[in-house]
């Protein structure tokens, strides 16, 4: 699982057929400051998280497709849950934060 915030949604007019009805969510991988680290990634929406918030993600192909269709649908990752905060030492990480 990878911590995220999320900082934008995707939108599309034609897609797959196992996207229809999904939310697909921009999400930025952060380290426990909640600075950025690494490369933003797609995720479908499991939780209906929004932007500005705290995620834990998955981007691992067989957890979003079990979550989100079928053996066969070509889901990569999927936001698994929103979190309201993270505690490391003495510092907290809370979310909705900013974008």
């Amino acid at each position: 699982m990878i911590l995220c915030r999320v900082v934008g949604h995707s939108v599309s007019t034609v897609k797959h057929p196992a996207f229809e009805g999904t939310t697909t969510l921009i999400c930025q991988p952060v380290n426990e400051k909640g600075e950025a680290r690494g490369r933003s990634f797609l995720a479908c929406d499991s939780v209906q998280a929004g932007v500005g918030d705290l995620v834990l993600a998955a981007r691992e192909g067989n957890t979003a497709r079990q979550l989100l269709g079928s053996d066969t649908d070509p889901h990569h990752a999927v936001v698994l849950a929103i979190v309201d905060e993270v505690h490391v030492g003495d510092h907290v990480l809370t979310g909705p934060g900013p974008v």
